[in-house]
């Protein structure tokens, strides 16, 4: 079932999906579909290949830029930019409960100035989550 929250007008985050959801993503406007959740995260969870198999049926781009137990990393904020500044229409971006997702939408917006650190938090909170946590990153990320 499909959990999809609004973060901005091309931004969706959401807990893990599974293949039954890609149908509701493509009629939402979905045109890439990013997984921020390792495989083998949860082994009865649908893992990677299996969303990314889906998604090139339906027409939709996949991106895996998974964030482990260590973290965010400088690497994954770039990926994350680059994977939005690439997309033509919506992303969805997913792993266990989209918190991560959300984290690190927010720290590329940060870090690519589409957005203020306010602008950023509100609109996590606006679709559930909180990003406090990061908020410092999130600072430092805009001041550069």
């Amino acid at each position: 079932m499909s959990a999809f929250r609004t973060l901005s007008e091309t931004m969706l985050a959401s807990p893990q999906i599974g293949p039954e959801d890609i149908a509701a993503a493509k009629e939402a406007g979905v045109t890439l579909i990013v997984n921020n959740r390792p495989d083998q995260e949860d082994p009865g969870a649908p893992q990677g290949d299996e969303i990314a198999a889906a998604a090139s049926a339906a027409g939709i781009d996949y991106r895996a830029i998974p964030i482990g137990h260590s973290g965010f990393s400088e690497v994954h904020v770039a990926a994350m930019i680059e994977a939005l500044e690439g997309a033509d229409g919506k992303v969805l971006a997913y792993c266990r409960s989209g918190t991560r997702s959300t984290f690190l939408w927010a720290l590329a917006q940060a870090k690519s100035g589409a957005a203020s650190p306010e602008e950023i938090a509100a609109a996590a909170r606006h679709a559930g989550y909180d990003v406090s946590p990061i908020r410092p990153m999130i600072d430092m990320l805009a001041a550069r």
